[in-house]
């Protein structure tokens, strides 16, 4: 499990936790005002943020998947490696028919931000090795 501070994952009271490899530090929160509702990340002073509804699909997804995923982790506009958390995050394929992120041009690095969440909140296992880190359904 990822070195975490437990907040109530609100905007007052973020949840602080540290991306795959812990190497980086960011801010996570939902935020149920927005319309989609958005998981929001802010690393430093960039503001990333995904549809809320990407924590429930992409367990489903890695439930079915059954076994564990890699990360593949990329920024928009990079290219995703079929079979990755990050690929199925931009995928048509998947329930939002293409980018689960809400702002043009911060919508890639779902595997790095989501991923963590995710460990946090008991619905996966997350590996933190140094690169190449996978993830697996609980």
């Amino acid at each position: 499990m990822t070195d975490v501070t437990f907040g109530s994952g609100l905007p007052d009271d973020p949840w602080i936790l540290k991306t795959p490899p812990l190497t980086s530090e960011f801010l996570v929160w939902k935020d149920e005002t927005q319309d989609p509702a958005a998981l929001v990340v802010q690393v430093g002073k960039t503001r990333l943020s995904y549809q809320l509804r990407a924590l429930d699909d992409a367990h489903a997804m890695l439930r079915a998947h059954g076994d564990w995923m890699p990360l593949g982790n990329a920024d928009e506009g990079k290219p995703t490696k079929e079979g990755t958390l990050e690929h199925w995050a931009r995928s048509a394929d998947n329930p939002v028919g293409g980018y689960y992120g809400l702002r043009k041009g911060y919508r890639g690095r779902f595997a790095n931000y989501v991923a963590p969440t995710l460990e946090l909140l008991g619905l996966v296992t997350l590996e933190h090795n140094a690169r190449n880190n996978r993830v697996r359904a609980l």
